[in-house]
């Protein structure tokens, strides 16, 4: 018998043949470079077997729309909601897809090995739909394991299941919800603002999404609170007992304030005629801090972002890594409670060799682990825990490690112990007191740095004492609510049902990503201009749209679906009906939407948020990553760097002829509407210069790049420093079906779905250097500068994340030429001639998708030649657009000019 199996993803794919092989998995090639094959023995269902394991890159299957409703300018889109959608397999699909279909042929069964959570079950299907296709009557069944060891890897495969239809089928409705739902308000709003408002949303595309929106609701809702605040005055009394001179007590005031000034002011007069205090009560009793609940995946990412700076995305990426290195449990749960039968001592025993926490691990081992319990499970995983020790990671993997690690430790160990004695003094008949606090026993706060308890030292005091106190009177003002950070921003999307534990993070960086907020100090989220027109102008219609009511109701639904409560064409329905009313309503007044939008935009709303907030304003977006690209001022040097900090390290160093940089809010008349003219102030006003006061740094300008960027600094190419960062990035990651929201991992999907992005918004791949070997090593090729290329990796979600490929490594930003060449797997790099893969790649997208004019002489490109015009054909909304690129006839010299007709 020959069984295949198959994984989500090729790491997990060859861990696991690993503990079911024993170590003895011959591996060979596919039709898939990225999806290998891993052949053994192995003895199931009583009988010796073949086994044949490989792998998928996440989803194979995406929702679309029938080509007659891909064209942006005929179709109404309120038509979306009901024409006929299908899953079909992505073009970057196509050799994984075409892997399982000619190993299915010669299997008899087929098990499942993806991830044990709705999406994983939906993927699961999908395989399952693809392998049917060839062999109908092959026998199916579904490993469940919630980590990657051996032990529960042998556990899965002798405990088989049936697949849980359910569960896909809640993930179909939410992908072609919101396919529907997002297509077509983001259609709607992009096309009428563009008409509207050409100077500022020339080619734009102002996506929608049913969980972005209520995203991007708590963040204006909270902005809009601290705008609205009153502040009012209060006046309290404080007492200080200052008799002990090396020892000052504070005590506080039972009414606590008042905002009554003449009143309290009556209340200070008596206290100051009585001028003693007297000790009423003392009272000393036990206090405890609690442990930490056992790790859920919302916790592991509101420490991350709170504790470690590690923004929720990030740390998320990190801890699946971990997992399909076996060593973390699976971190996509809800749970907080560990199960009975799972057994911790190994586990803690694991982590006893450590020179940081190995002494508490024994303490916990001799005490005996003891879980502080939470309330919550998901039936399908247990919390996040250690499986095996790591003493080799580094950079953001060993802070995630470790936090899980110090996690487990504390919440097994005991609850910090002391005493709190509270002594109560009587002034004029009110009452203060005042607290000390005694530690007995840190107990888990001595492996778990992220919670602080301080001892308080106060006077012996007795009852019946008296003191003469130091007694004020102290005004102050009510304060409003602070800015929300990304702890707290999860916080709301879990206390509302917005998202899931595992598209949190994926939803707050899209309103990140479409410039609908943006972040103050690094930390706080403020709305921006765009996004706070959006809510108030559906406010202006009457529909709350980023309210988490629509969201919340639409989980709600899916999570019957997954119990068998609810059928998901009821869901479907029910929900498509919803929104399609909405959409009409929002479509006939129209009118009372645009105006607040227009309002914003203008400046002429009294609400203002970006400027008053001292966001960061962007001139232009990060070429590396599509991120915008923001001001910073260090050690007197002016520099633009990327926001996506966490994985992106580019940055542009003004010379140091230059005193500031203003960014104006003039768009570059040759780079569109996302570049802004910046106006440079120079230290030397009389120097004469070859450049002008105003210009602009994304590429157009070649002379300006030349005089005012420091090529002699650091352009963000620091291979070492990214290679750390990016270490987490290796492995594909799930496409853009995992959101829950309309994301666009490249051109095919934009297009073939039928929702598409114009060209200058369309999400490009992003990438960040990849450690390199010297420039001597042949397997590296040269760019077209004839320079050593860099090797970089895909951080984008979706088909190619995680690839290595390598491109122009010239520190002249000017003179980089347009190479690309995908790294060929084991770091074989291919013949350049037969393998340049963006060449190739070019001309079949220009005979598809332009259309050629004999207008040449127009706008000369970088290279000072006359460049060729064409014409945008395929179907969006630009179609029929004309645009310049470089019309050098030599492919090697081209360089990357791109400008609107």
């Amino acid at each position: 018998m020959t069984i295949l199996n198959v994984a989500e993803k090729n790491d997990a794919a060859k861990n696991i043949s690993f503990f079911l092989s024993k170590g003895s998995a011959r591996k060979r090639e596919s039709l898939s470079v990225y999806n290998k094959i891993y052949e053994f023995e192995f003895k199931l269902f009583n009988q010796n077997c073949k086994m044949v394991m490989t792998s998928v890159s996440g989803h194979l299957l995406n929702y679309c729309f029938p080509p007659t409703h891909k064209n942006w300018s005929t179709t109404d889109p309120s038509s979306l909601f009901t024409v006929p959608v299908n899953k079909f397999c992505a073009k970057e699909n196509f050799k994984t897809q075409n892997n399982l279909k000619n190993e299915v042929k010669y299997c008899d069964t087929l098990i499942i090995w993806t991830d044990c959570d709705r999406e994983g079950e939906n993927i699961g299907f999908e395989i399952i739909d693809v392998c049917k296709k060839v062999k109908p009557n092959i026998k199916i069944y579904r490993a469940k394991f919630s980590e990657i060891t051996s032990a529960s890897v042998m556990r899965a495969i002798n405990n088989l299941e049936m697949p849980n239809k359910s569960l896909s089928d809640a993930v179909d409705v939410r992908m072609e919800l919101d396919l529907r739902i997002g297509a077509a308000f983001t259609r709607f709003q992009s096309l009428y603002l563009q008409k509207k408002f050409p100077d500022n949303f020339k080619s734009t595309v102002v996506s929608y999404g049913s969980c972005q929106f209520p995203t991007l609701g708590f963040v204006v809702e909270r902005f809009k609170n601290i705008s609205q605040f009153i502040s009012e005055p209060f006046w309290r009394i404080e007492v200080k007992d200052n008799s002990n001179k090396n020892l000052i007590v504070d005590f506080n005031w039972e009414r606590n304030r008042m905002f009554d000034k003449s009143c309290c002011e009556v209340l200070y007069d008596k206290c100051i005629e009585s001028n003693l205090a007297k000790v009423i009560k003392v009272d000393s009793k036990p206090k405890s801090k609690y442990r930490p609940k056992p790790l859920d995946t919302v916790e592991l990412e509101k420490l991350a972002s709170k504790k470690l700076k590690i923004n929720a995305k990030l740390a998320l990426k990190t801890a699946e890594k971990l997992y399909t290195q076996g060593y973390i449990s699976y971190p996509r749960t809800e749970t907080n409670i560990f199960p009975k039968e799972l057994d911790l001592r190994p586990l803690v025993q694991r982590q006893t060799t450590d020179s940081n926490w190995g002494e508490f691990a024994l303490k916990v081992l001799v005490d005996g682990p003891n879980p502080n319990q939470g309330t919550k499970s998901d039936q399908a995983h247990p919390p996040i825990h250690p499986i095996k020790y790591a003493s080799n990671l580094t950079g953001v993997e060993k802070n995630i490690y470790e936090l899980i690690v110090r996690h487990f430790l504390a919440c097994l160990s005991k609850n910090a112990e002391g005493i709190e004695t509270a002594v109560e003094i009587d002034l004029a008949n009110e009452i203060f007191t005042a607290k000390g606090l005694m530690i007995t026993a840190r107990n888990y706060l001595d492996v778990y740095p992220y919670d602080v308890w301080n001892a308080k030292e106060i006077n012996l005091y007795n009852v019946g004492d008296v003191f003469k106190p130091a007694v004020s009177l102290v005004e102050g003002k009510t304060n409003p609510p602070e800015l929300l950070t990304e702890a707290d921003l999860i916080a709301l999307m879990e206390k509302h049902g917005i998202g899931t534990d595992a598209t949190h993070a994926d939803h707050i960086e899209t309103i990140k990503a479409r410039f609908y907020v943006g972040l103050k100090n690094d930390k706080y989220f403020v709305p921006r201009t765009l996004g706070m027109g959006l809510v108030e102008g559906y406010n202006n219609v009457g529909f709350e749209m980023a309210k988490p009511n629509l969201r919340a109701e639409l989980e709600a639904d899916l999570s019957s679906i997954t119990r068998n409560e609810k059928m998901p064409q009821d869901v479907l329905n029910k929900h498509i009906n919803k929104y399609k009313n909405i959409f009409e309503v929002v479509k006939t007044n129209s009118k009372n939407l645009f105006e607040i939008i227009n309002s914003y935009i203008q400046g002429n709303n009294p609400i203002s948020s970006e400027k008053e907030n001292n966001v960061p304003k962007s001139p232009m977006n990060c070429r590396e990553c599509g991120n915008p690209m923001i001001k910073e001022i260090k050690n007197n040097k002016i520099s633009f760097s990327c926001s996506n900090k966490s994985q992106c390290l580019n940055v542009i160093n003004i010379s140091n002829t230059v005193k500031d940089v203003e960014i104006t809010n003039d768009s570059c008349p040759k780079c569109g509407s996302n570049s802004k003219l910046l106006k440079f102030n120079f230290k030397n006003k009389n120097k004469n210069r070859s450049v002008k006061d105003i210009g602009c740094l994304n590429g157009c300008d070649k002379n300006l790049l030349n005089v005012l960027v420091d090529n002699n600094s650091n352009n963000g190419s620091n291979t070492e420093e990214r290679t750390q960062q990016q270490q987490h990035q290796q492995q594909q990651q799930r496409t853009f079906n995992n959101v829950g929201d309309i994301t666009f991992p490249s051109v095919s999907d934009i297009f073939d779905s039928g929702i598409g992005f114009s060209p200058e918004n369309i999400p490009q791949i992003s990438s960040s250097s990849s450690s390199s070997s010297s420039n001597n090593d042949l397997s590296i090729p040269k760019c077209f500068c004839q320079l050593p290329a860099i090797s970089r990796v895909v951080t984008k979600l979706g088909q190619n994340h995680g690839k290595l490929f390598y491109t122009c490594n010239n520190q002249n930003i000017s003179n980089k030429c347009n190479f690309f060449q995908w790294a060929l797997p084991d770091g074989q790099t291919g013949n350049h001639a037969n393998n340049n893969t963006r060449e190739k790649t070019t001309k079949k997208n220009v005979k598809s998708t332009v259309s050629k004019t004999k207008d040449t002489n127009v706008v000369k490109c970088h290279c000072s030649v006359s460049t060729k015009k064409c014409v945008v054909n395929k179907e969006g909304p630009n179609k029929g657009k004309s645009f310049f690129v470089c019309g050098n006839k030599n492919i090697d010299g081209k360089c990357n000019f791109f400008k609107w007709a």
